[in-house]
């Protein structure tokens, strides 16, 4: 149990039989009445946020989330396969638990499934890949001032923003978080 006066960003907890993650949060001491704790929660398992208040004596059992590495084997259209290679488990994922977070992931990478009482609801990619450009347009020579992009396809089929000077065939490295190329390999 952690009490609403001991949160901290990152905290996990349930309230209300949801799993929530503290996000931001704020002791406040108003001139009349009693102290409270202001706080941005996010709803892991439905991703939206929400801002609540709380005395600072409330209590909330903590949530334990586990994230365990697996390799991504496979997809045979709606589910995706995963290994442990530790115990060779498999587990088989729907496309809704999956979302975007495979985009730029390829067969047999090491991924981290994250579940909360058995039940998995995310997928966290490696937070750098390294892909090779399938299709690109050629860049045009002079055209460097602006700082300019073109669109390119890596080998999973996702589309990134590269620099004018990346071609055909060259592997890039990309931030699995936010989408963005990063440098060239």
């Amino acid at each position: 149990m952690i009490s609403a006066g001991d949160f901290r960003n990152g905290v996990t907890l349930e309230i209300d039989g949801k799993v929530y993650q503290v996000l931001e949060f704020q002791h406040v001491k108003p001139g009349k009445g009693a102290a409270f704790v202001r706080t941005k929660l996010k709803d892991i398992v439905g991703g939206g946020v929400i801002e609540r208040s709380f005395r600072p004596t409330e209590k909330f059992p903590t949530a334990r989330i586990d994230r365990v590495d697996m390799q991504y084997l496979y997809n045979d259209g709606d589910l995706y396969y995963f290994m442990n290679t530790e115990t060779y488990d498999q587990v088989a994922l729907s496309k809704d638990v999956i979302g975007d977070s495979l985009k730029f992931v390829k067969d047999n990478e090491m991924v981290k499934i994250v579940s909360h009482n058995g039940n998995t609801f995310a997928v966290e990619p490696p937070l750098f890949v390294e892909l090779e450009v399938t299709d690109t347009e050629p860049g045009v020579r002079g055209d460097t001032a602006t700082g300019a992009t073109k669109p390119a396809i890596v080998e999973t089929g996702a589309q990134v923003m590269v620099p004018l000077f990346v071609n055909l065939g060259d592997k890039i490295k990309i931030d699995t978080r936010s989408g963005e190329y990063l440098s060239r390999v």
